[in-house]
């Protein structure tokens, strides 16, 4: 069963194609991870799936509901949230009250937004760091951080845009623990990496864009061995 399908989605800016004719579905409870080179259309993918941009053309079907023409603040309310590429906490907010800023998506108390804010952050290991400004956290915890927000929101779909972007081998080790981990609990993820070895490691099925159209799909090993791939993106890589 597919908690997300994209049937033949199209973005346009002016007379450039972002994204062209793409479609896939992403099954319930899986990793599906989203590759290309700079520029193949990852994020505006993104960005049309959970209502930043509108598709130009085609549908975008969450749980069985048609989210063309929804705002962001719907989408993640119907149980679909991201992360951004560049983290932006909330600087001069404590890390809890970062958290809080999200869990307030799913409940008016605040009392129950403050424990569901503390259950994430020991989710991502920043339990300790609750009472500390955001802005004070280097940029590893600045990325557990976003996950732990966006964790907040009560996701059935979770879209992480290179969480791992900026990080030594030590601290993207930590994230990828994480996101198995989030898969433990059932949540169905998207994950742009350009981190290859990651990618293969975290995936069950891998879509690869190029120049804003679908390349390829497979399974992670039927991806590291398509030519077309090797040519177009991983060749690049060596």
């Amino acid at each position: 069963m597919a908690i997300l399908e994209l049937r033949h989605v199209s973005k346009f800016f002016g007379g450039l194609a972002a994204n062209s004719d793409v479609s896939f579905e992403v099954p319930v409870g899986t990793i599906m991870g989203l590759i290309g080179p700079n520029g193949a259309g990852k994020t505006t993918l993104f960005n049309c799936i959970t209502g930043y941009y509108p598709p130009s053309k085609g549908e975008i079907v969450f749980d069985g509901r048609a989210m063309n023409g929804l705002l962001p603040d719907k989408v993640c309310k119907l149980g679909m949230a991201r992360t951004w590429q560049k983290v932006r906490p909330l600087t001069n907010l404590p890390v809890l009250d970062n958290v809080i800023v999200g869990a307030l998506c799913r409940t008016r108390s605040v009392r129950d937004a403050r424990r569901i804010a503390q259950e994430q952050l020991h989710i991502v290991k920043l339990e300790g760091k609750a009472h500390l400004l955001a802005g004070a956290l280097p940029i590893g915890e600045r990325k557990k951080l976003e996950v732990a927000r966006v964790l907040a929101t009560k996701p059935k779909l979770l879209l992480l845009d290179e969480v791992m972007g900026g990080l030594n081998p030590a601290e993207s080790e930590e994230i990828i623990q994480l996101i198995l981990d989030i898969r433990k609990e059932g949540i169905t993820q998207m994950v742009i990496e350009h981190d290859m070895k990651a990618i293969m490691r975290l995936s069950d099925r891998i879509v690869v864009l190029n120049s804003g159209e679908k390349l390829a799909e497979g399974s992670p090993d039927e991806i590291v061995n398509n030519p077309q791939v090797i040519e177009a993106y991983l060749g690049a890589e060596s």
